[in-house]
């Protein structure tokens, strides 16, 4: 026996039934407020006004749902704790927002911060010989992840593809990293190399993958899967460029912990934050923070500037300050 269609009066009752019972009544359905305990849904990936929703009811935990969303909620991203409601027609209607713990993203074109994930615990930024990882997008990256108060994990894919040469190179820019604390990860979605790892240390999180479009985080997302979840784009031989397979962020489900794939890109642009954010994002920085003789320090020239005097010392890298004055070179050029 089919199931009866109701009219959209008999749902916005039912619905608003709902929302009573689960006590939003007084929570406006746009509010970023409401109490996680009352959330029954997660966003597993979204589709301009539709989602997926994992339920977290006791009676159908675990079974996936596409929704459609109030318009006057904000944008649902992966990762997103909310409340829904059956519709009556074997899908559902997300009402209200769960408080994000946290979220990444990324500006839009007019500078505009737009998150892409929820609620997660580390940010692996993939990088590989090829396409050439460029240390200033990395850097850019780190910013971003410390200026949202995540943990930062760098992972090195496609070593099965380094040479002797090329090996060298990226250990001496890894090095770097190591020594300013973030962990780092060498692996290989093809062998296996340095997965079992790089698995152990996600052990009970929920992480997204970013990175470079061609970096191979769909091949990584299935090794970890131990089986095939995401496309896998060839890389473009014309321009040392990946192609864009991953078209929206979605949330998987490994063996002790959770990844969120995410589209990859060319460029990432610190549009979303101001000058002392990017400097209190490069973290070997900050032990130096109010020690220069002048309190407008610029870093760069001016006598007694505490940075400077760190870089002399080898407490800090020449090639992370100049990364860092090329972020705030480009702030300026967008303001």
């Amino acid at each position: 026996m089919s199931k009866r269609r109701l009219s959209k009066h008999q749902l916005a009752r039912i619905s608003e039934n709902q929302r009573k019972e689960l006590g939003l009544e007084q929570a406006h359905s746009g509010s970023s407020e409401t109490p996680l305990e009352k959330c029954n849904g997660r966003i597993i990936s979204h589709y301009g006004q539709h989602v997926d929703i994992e339920s977290l009811a006791e009676e159908d935990e675990g079974a996936v749902l596409r929704c459609t969303q109030r318009s006057n909620l904000p944008k649902l991203v992966a990762g997103d704790l909310v409340v829904w409601t059956d519709d009556g027609a074997q899908s559902g209607v997300v009402v209200a927002l769960g408080k994000r713990r946290n979220s990444f993203g990324r500006p839009t074109i007019d500078g505009q911060y737009k998150a892409i994930a929820a609620n997660i615990d580390a940010v692996l930024v993939v990088f590989a010989s090829s396409p050439t990882p460029h240390v200033s997008l990395i850097d850019r990256y780190l910013v971003a992840i410390e200026q949202q108060g995540l943990d930062a994990v760098l992972v090195l894919n496609k070593i099965d593809l380094l040479g002797p040469d090329e090996a060298a190179v990226l250990d001496n820019i890894l090095s770097k990293y190591k020594d300013i604390g973030y962990p780092v990860h060498k692996v290989s979605a093809e062998d296996g190399r340095g997965i079992s790892t790089l698995e152990q240390s996600l052990s009970n999180k929920t992480a997204i993958l970013v990175g470079q479009s061609g970096v191979g985080k769909s091949s990584l997302l299935n090794k970890l899967n131990k089986g095939s979840l995401a496309d896998v784009g060839a890389l473009s031989e014309t321009w040392d460029r990946g192609t864009h397979t991953t078209t929206t962020s979605s949330v998987y489900h490994m063996s002790g912990f959770d990844l969120i794939d995410s589209p990859g890109i060319r460029e990432f642009g610190l549009g979303h934050i101001n000058p002392q954010q990017v400097f209190e994002g490069f973290k070997e920085f900050r032990p130096f923070t109010g020690a220069c003789k002048f309190r407008d320090c610029s870093h760069r020239q001016e006598p007694g500037c505490a940075i400077q005097a760190a870089v002399e010392a080898g407490q800090i890298s020449i090639e992370r300050l100049q990364s860092y004055f090329r972020i705030l070179d480009s702030l300026e050029e967008l303001g």
